[in-house]
């Protein structure tokens, strides 16, 4: 007999990736997602009866991980919400499906296809982004629930069994470390940090632990959100309306917005003082034309990356590590998703012998107007063995499973002319 094996296949799983690796910074931009589109997907796809489907942005990555077989009416809409042709999309998009969709989120968990090895922020944006999806939802979907606390596991497992995040390279270590590498008297520097989100907390963080006392103002649109890091860092921070005043006697301003456009510009440097400015932001929130000022030198996310390859080197010597519990945790969650899929013919088996059962004992209380308790716990127990002999059979032999199912049935259910029990 052929087996069957679309059994085997990872339901309807699929993702849709836009990462780095084909595309620049500024073209990751333009498919970036924001928080404000989040409502809109969902209610679009809950409309059209699309299935389930949520999207991680972040500065190297733009992905859609989703559940329905159409996925490319996903994308279509998509696109619509962040405003860009289908076309362009496709020229830069991978699609992974079944397996491979789910080992790809594993990966990313793991920090495996980040640009820059072992960064573990990138768990906590999926983490985010699911739960914004789910929030919205109101609903769980149990096979990306588990996918996601899988992900979640994985990520964990990586960072406590192997060195892959030895030697500290997030993309907002890489900043401290570049201005580490090119700056001198670093103490002496005023620098500036426009924006507090998640990148720009784990910058002042990497500040404040590799710099002997910087001299580090942080600048939010929210003041209050900038008042709580100020207070936990014991650094000053400015109202954002005193942003220009304060930049003209900035050293080194580095950007962790996330606007849809550049705030930016070369206007926002009038004086030609010397500059270093730092943009962590995806899409670009500064314009490249700042650096038509002489003085005034700008790096953006792609360049950072090229500054810890020796990180990188030790970082690649754990990959095998890392891809061994992938592998192992990958394993689990096939066999998890295997008995999903079986799981309503373990339950039909099941109930048929309970109702053999039923109809047993309503025999024998008819006959003798009692049934023993011990009779009753002796037959639940037979008949769980007899299913888990049935659950581990098709199990192990899932291609057989609908046909050992329907024959079982056949065999157990009572046909209304059958009168053999009566008989013999």
């Amino acid at each position: 007999m052929i087996k069957d094996t679309n059994i085997h296949k990872t339901s309807n799983f699929a993702v849709l990736s836009i990462s780095f690796e084909k595309a620049d910074a500024e073209t990751r931009g333009k498919f970036a997602f924001f928080d404000d589109n989040v409502k809109l997907f969902v209610n679009q796809i809950h409309d059209l009866n699309l299935g389930d489907a949520f999207v991680v942005s972040t500065c190297n990555r733009t992905e859609i991980y989703t559940t329905t077989q159409n996925y490319l009416l996903i994308a279509e809409l998509y696109c619509k919400i962040v405003g860009v042709s289908l076309t362009d999309f496709m020229q830069y998009v991978n699609i992974l499906k079944h397996e491979e969709a789910l080992n790809h989120l594993f990966r990313v968990a793991a920090g495996l296809e980040s640009q820059i090895i072992g960064d573990f922020e990138i768990i906590g944006q999926i983490k985010n982004a699911y739960h914004r999806f789910r929030k919205e939802k109101r609903y769980s979907n149990p096979f990306m629930e588990r996918a996601i606390n899988s992900a979640i596991q994985i990520s964990k497992r990586i960072k406590n069994e192997t060195g892959i995040s030895n030697g500290a390279a997030s993309v907002s270590y890489a900043a401290v470390h570049y201005i580490l590498k090119n700056q001198v008297q670093i103490s002496d520097k005023n620098i500036l940090l426009l924006g507090v989100g998640e990148i720009g907390q784990n910058t002042v963080e990497n500040l404040v632990k590799h710099v002997y006392k910087p001299k580090v103002k942080i600048a939010n649109r929210s003041s209050d959100k900038a008042e709580k890091i100020a207070e936990k860092y014991k650094i000053p921070y400015i109202e954002f309306d005193e942003f220009q005043e304060e930049l003209s006697k900035t050293d080194i301003l580095i950007v962790a917005t996330g606007a849809q456009h550049p705030i930016i510009n070369k206007t926002h440097f009038p004086n030609g003082k010397e500059t270093l400015v730092i943009d962590l932001s995806i899409p670009n929130n500064v314009e490249k034309n700042i650096t038509e000022n002489t003085n005034v030198n700008l790096v953006d996310v792609d360049q950072l990356s090229l500054h810890i390859n020796e990180t990188m080197m030790q970082r690649q010597k754990e990959i095998p590590k890392a891809e061994e519990i992938i592998k192992e945790m990958t394993k689990d969650f096939l066999e998890w998703e295997k008995k999903r899929k079986l799981a309503p013919n373990i339950h039909h088996f099941k109930a048929v012998l309970k109702n053999m059962e039923r109809n047993e004992m309503h025999n024998i209380h008819k006959k003798h107007k009692y049934v023993d308790v011990n009779d009753m716990k002796l037959s639940d127990k037979m008949i769980q063995k007899i299913t888990n002999r049935f659950a581990k059979y098709i199990i192990d032999n899932p291609w057989k499973a609908e046909e050992i199912s329907k024959l079982m049935h056949e065999i157990l259910v009572e046909q209304p002319n059958n009168e053999f029990n009566e008989k013999h």
